[in-house]
């Protein structure tokens, strides 16, 4: 990157994180049990809500409770079930047209991510019925309040029910991008370990994997926090704990419960201290070959570690130290070479591979200037790249690469 850009990203990322501090961000209040909800509603005068999931989602009964739950308190529930993964510009228009003909005062995001950020640019597209999702992509583009948002994540993995981002697909034109703003961040998150036990092993696995790329991202950033940094170290503990148990044994509700919370505390580390490339590369994927976004991250996460190289290192160390894998004659950069060889380990064991299938070489180019255009100046990355340089980035996940 030449040093003109770079001097632009770096004042940008600084001026946002000296706000960090006057800056509304806020963490969702936690409920154990959809069945909590009727009295929320009770308090606020609610009789109407929008179910936002999918139709996996439905098939397994995991909204079954919650649908009794409403029914027996008398409040009507109308159900949108037709979010796909990388939730589409036509998802949200459709579950818009729903909530207002059906006069709904609220939302529910019940599902993995792409749920839970259909249900976020839905409230979007309420509070701004005359501009389009693609004037709101970037930061703080909403302003308004949107309806009361609740989210019941059925993964541990996207923290999508505590962050202030939705992640949409154009349907047009293929392009994923994110939605920033403040007013996204659920009001209210049911953490509820049961849903998530009909997740199959692969999920468990890639969602998981997903909650630890948050988690690491947030940490080696440049716009950190003492809170980010304990939520993160928290969140990287609790997963290098228990993924295997929840992948091992989907029944083991402990390791469910562990995974559920350390997906929330690294939403709440990077919805204030951002992520960074492995983000953008797998977004630009989704958006192109719909790669699900958790499997993308997670074959992604260990070659844009080392991508980064030296300027990585100490943080890195600071993970490897907080797991227990370095001794104190460690070097920074010997620690950081044990924490990669972990999550390498790590994904080996999930069965996780090292290549994403269907890329095209010819597409890269073009990836990598979506990729750059959304990381920078935003992301606060610990090295920054252009789209020539994030190219390599793509390459070293190339099926068949030589």
């Amino acid at each position: 990157m030449n040093p003109i850009r770079k001097a632009y990203c770096r004042a940008f990322q600084t001026c946002f994180k000296l706000a960090l501090p006057i800056l509304p961000y806020r963490k969702p209040k936690i409920f154990k049990s959809v069945c909590e909800l009727p009295g929320l509603f009770d308090k606020k005068r609610i009789d109407k809500v929008l179910l936002v999931t999918d139709k996996s989602v439905r098939s397994l009964g995991l909204t079954e409770e919650l649908e009794m739950c409403l029914k027996a308190n008398d409040i009507e529930l109308t159900i949108y079930d037709g979010t796909v993964a990388n939730p589409t510009t036509t998802n949200v228009e459709d579950a818009r047209a729903l909530y207002i003909e059906n006069e709904c005062q609220a939302l529910i995001g019940f599902g993995g991510g792409s749920p839970i950020d259909c249900a976020k640019a839905v409230g979007a597209r309420i509070a701004k019925p005359n501009q389009p999702l693609s004037k709101m992509k970037g930061i703080l583009k909403i302003h308004k309040r949107i309806p009361l948002l609740i989210a019941v994540p059925t993964t541990a993995g996207t923290g999508s029910e505590t962050t202030l981002a939705a992640v949409i697909t154009d349907d047009k034109t293929r392009h994923k991008y994110p939605i920033n703003d403040f007013p996204l961040i659920p009001r209210y998150a049911v953490l509820d370990a049961k849903v998530t036990r009909s997740l199959p092993p692969s999920l468990t696995a890639t969602t998981g994997m997903d909650a630890l790329t948050h988690a690491v991202e947030a940490f080696i950033g440049n716009s950190t926090t003492s809170g980010t940094r304990k939520d993160s170290i928290k969140a990287v503990q609790l997963i290098f704990k228990y993924i295997r148990n929840a992948y091992n044994d989907g029944n083991d509700m402990v390791a469910r419960e562990k995974m559920l919370y350390a997906a929330y505390l690294a939403g709440s580390a990077f919805t204030k201290s951002y992520v960074g490339y492995v983000h953008a590369v797998a977004h630009s994927l989704g958006g192109k070959y719909n790669v699900p976004h958790g499997f993308a991250n997670a074959v992604l996460l260990p070659s844009v570690l080392e991508a980064y190289g030296e300027a990585a290192w100490h943080k890195l160390r600071l993970l490897a130290d907080a797991i227990g894998l370095c001794d104190e004659n460690d070097t920074d950069e010997t620690g950081a070479g044990k924490f990669i060889e972990a999550i390498k380990a790590m994904k080996k064991d999930l069965n996780i591979g090292d290549t994403i299938r269907g890329i095209n070489p010819l597409d890269i180019p073009k990836l990598a200037k979506h990729a750059d255009r959304e990381a920078n100046p935003l992301y606060p990355v610990p090295k920054l790249m252009n789209a020539k340089e994030l190219q390599a980035l793509y390459y070293n996940v190339l099926e068949g690469k030589k």
